[in-house]
C-alpha cells in the first residue's frame, strides 16, 4: 500500500496519517521529519541539508528525493507507506515517480482530504495549545470548558504567533498556487480519490479507510496475478533452458575430455619417438666410434708382421 496524502493547512492529514499507520502497519513518511532526522544523525544527505538551511535556502528536490530513497530501503517500508508533505509541486511529484519507478514501488494512491478555505481559517487561527501538558483545542470545534485553561492539567494555552489569519490567509495561498495542480495530476493518472475532510475524526477516519480498501485491495489482488503470472513465466523458460542444458553439456563434456585425452596421447607418443631416435643416434654413435679402433689395430698387425 503506498500512498500519497494530499491536503491543505489544517486539513488533518497528519492526524488521519497517524491512524493509517496504527491501522494497516506501513510507515507516515513526513519529510520535515526526515529532513530533521537526517540533519540530527549527521548523514551525508544531513550534512547537506544542514548546510542549505542554514545559508537560508530551500533544501533541493534531490537532497529530499534521496533522504526519501534512504527511508524507503528500510525493511518496515517493504509492505507500503504513506507520504506526507512531499511532494508540493508537479516538478516533484514527476521526479517522485520517476524515483519510486526505478524501485519498483509506484504509488497506489492519491488521497485528497479536501476541506473549504473557510473552515481552514478557523481551524488554524482557532488553534490553542496548552503550555504544560501539549493539549490541543480549537475555540471553535473543540473548546475547553474553561476559556484559557486546559481541561487535563489546567495550564495556560497558547495561541501560536503565526496563527493569524493574514499568516494563514498566505499559506492558503501558497497552497492553492503551488500544491494545487497535484490533484490534476494525480487525476489524469486514474490514483486520485477525495475525502471531505469535516466531521469527527473517526468519520473522517472509517471514510478514507472505505476508500483504501475499495481502491487497493482490488489493485493489489490484479498486481498479484499479474505477479504470479509473470512469475510462473519467468519459472517455465527457466526449466525450458535447464532442460535443453544438459543434453549440450553432455555433448560438449565427452568431446572437451576425448581431445584432452588424444592431446595427451599424442605428445606422450611424440616424446617416445623422441627418445627412441635418440636412443638410436646415440647407438649409431657409439658403433661408429667403435670401428675405426678396430681398423686401426687390423693395420698394426700387418705392419708387425712385415718387420719380421
Amino acid at each position: 500500500m503506498r500512498i500519497v496524502l494530499l491536503g491543505a493547512p489544517g486539513s488533518g492529514k497528519g492526524t488521519q496519517a497517524k491512524l493509517l499507520v496504527d491501522k494497516y502497519k506501513i510507515p507516515q513518511i513526513s519529510t520535515g521529519d526526515l529532513l530533521r532526522a537526517a540533519v540530527a544523525a549527521r548523514t551525508e544527505l544531513g550534512r547537506k541539508a544542514k548546510a542549505v538551511m542554514e545559508a537560508g535556502q530551500l533544501v533541493s528536490d534531490d537532497i529530499v528525493l534521496g533522504i526519501i530513497q534512504e527511508r524507503l530501503a528500510k525493511p518496515d517500508a517493504k509492505g507500503g507507506f504513506i507520504l506526507d508533505g512531499f511532494p508540493r509541486n508537479i516538478p516533484q511529484a514527476q521526479a517522485l515517480d520517476a524515483m519510486l519507478a526505478r524501485l519498483g514501488q509506484p504509488l497506489q494512491l492519491a488521497l485528497l482530504v479536501d476541506v473549504d478555505d473557510a473552515v481552514l481559517m478557523k481551524r488554524l487561527t482557532g488553534r490553542r495549545n496548552c503550555g504544560s501538558c501539549g493539549a490541543i483545542y480549537n475555540i471553535y470545534f473543540s473548546p475547553p470548558r474553561t476559556p484559557g485553561k486546559c481541561d487535563h492539567c489546567g495550564g495556560i494555552l497558547q495561541h501560536r504567533s503565526d496563527d493569524n489569519e493574514e499568516t494563514v490567509g498566505n499559506r492558503l495561498k501558497v497552497y492553492h498556487e503551488q500544491t494545487s495542480p497535484l490533484v490534476s495530476y494525480y487525476k489524469a493518472q486514474g490514483k486520485l480519490r477525495t475525502v471531505r475532510g469535516v466531521g469527527s475524526i473517526a468519520e473522517i477516519f472509517r471514510n478514507i479507510c472505505t476508500v483504501i480498501e475499495s481502491q487497493i485491495r482490488p489493485l493489489a489482488a490484479v498486481m498479484g496475478q499479474i505477479g504470479a503470472s509473470l512469475a510462473a513465466k519467468a519459472k517455465a523458460a527457466k526449466a525450458k533452458k535447464a532442460a535443453a542444458k544438459p543434453v549440450s553439456a553432455v555433448k560438449a563434456k565427452p568431446k572437451k575430455a576425448v581431445k584432452k585425452k588424444a592431446k595427451k596421447k599424442a605428445v606422450k607418443k611424440k616424446t617416445k619417438k623422441k627418445a627412441a631416435k635418440k636412443a638410436v643416434k646415440k647407438v649409431t654413435r657409439k658403433a661408429k666410434a667403435r670401428k675405426p679402433a678396430k681398423k686401426t689395430k687390423a693395420k698394426k698387425g700387418k705392419k708387425a708382421k712385415k718387420t719380421k
